[in-house]
């Protein structure tokens, strides 16, 4: 029995699919955007060894606090426009603002890409959303994983993960423990749907074509917004935070329900009328809205109700959507 011949090249993870040398020399194109997250944070050893690390000896209590997240659905519409560095923001902003709930520092990011075949350009462009906004909020960029996986993710789509540490003294915790019935809750204002909710608005989409432009699609598909100012604005405004959240998947009700125990909210928020916000929203229910999606507000803060100035006089659009209530479960009423 003849043996087929074979070229010697033929078995090589290259001739798989794989180019370690290409993944390789990523690394070192990255390196001036990933540089620009060590500002005033820097981490204790070389950046690209098997782990990062970072020196908490400046703390005195110190308690870290991590936290995973994705970017969901919204990245077909991202891929499918060319808006690489809003996904790449996106996937910072998702990770940083759970991180910031906690009082906690965002202090080192990760991030994951699995791809069919490297394509450094995308790439570079994911990794300079990321840095953008990491270089805001002083997190370091401290490392990732990009997986080439040809046969496994189809060419066209790219998966993305983040990865964030944070730390935080002892004693600035934030304890949602300490929310009493009377307290506020102080609303600030999101820049469009964010990463949640897009599996609706796709199917939104697909049932009336047309009804929402280019240009439009294109502004509702703005960054995820990151909270660190309003986190630095509360603190240096000295308002006692006894609780805040992220508003994300499940909306207002689920994400404060999470804080509340065995108490409530009673919120009314206005109408959002954000660019062609209102032309998606009016094929959904107001409470099925409510549920899904951010509804223009971001991030709330619980704060006492003597604050409620203090906490909304620094920050344009801020503004007081309810009050804790004795009673479990969160209503929520719009307009």
């Amino acid at each position: 029995m003849s043996t087929p011949s074979t070229s010697p090249d033929e078995f090589t993870y290259k001739a798989a699919g794989v180019d370690i040398a290409e993944a390789a020399s990523l690394v070192g194109d990255i390196g001036v955007l990933r540089g620009r997250t060590e500002g005033k944070r820097r981490l204790m050893q070389s950046f690209g060894l098997f782990a990062a690390t970072y020196d908490l000896s400046g703390y005195k209590e110190p308690v870290i606090m991590t936290g995973c997240d994705g970017v969901g659905t919204k990245l077909e519409l991202l891929l499918e426009h060319d808006l690489l560095e809003t996904a790449g923001k996106d996937l910072v902003a998702m990770n940083v603002n759970d991180i910031l709930t906690t009082g906690g520092d965002p202090l080192m990011f990760l991030d994951y890409v699995g791809i069919g075949r490297i394509d450094k350009t995308q790439i570079k462009r994911l990794i300079a959303g990321m840095a953008e906004h990491l270089e805001s909020c002083d997190c370091i960029l401290a490392g990732g994983e990009t997986a080439e996986m040809p046969g496994i993710v189809p060419d066209g789509v790219v998966e993305l993960s983040g990865f964030c540490v944070g730390a935080a003294e002892k004693k600035d915790l934030i304890d949602p423990n300490t929310i009493e019935v009377g307290d506020v809750l102080v609303g600030y204002p999101s820049d469009g749907f964010h990463a949640n909710g897009w599996s609706l608005i796709r199917k939104i989409l697909k049932a009336f074509p047309g009804e929402v432009s280019r240009d439009e699609l294109v502004a509702l598909l703005a960054p995820t917004r990151l909270y660190h100012d309003v986190v630095a604005g509360l603190r240096a405004a000295s308002v006692s935070i006894r609780a805040m959240a992220h508003i994300t998947g499940g909306g207002l009700p689920e994400n404060l329900e999470r804080l509340l125990g065995d108490k409530g909210a009673d919120l009314r928020i206005p109408r959002w009328e954000l660019g062609a916000v209102p032309k998606v929203l009016s094929h959904v229910e107001d409470q099925e809205a409510v549920k899904t999606f951010n509804m223009g507000w971001g991030w709330v803060a619980v704060v006492p109700a003597a604050k409620a100035d203090t906490a909304t006089g620094f920050h344009t659009g801020a503004k007081v959507l309810g009050e804790i209530v004795g009673r479990h479960g969160v209503r929520v009423q719009v307009g």
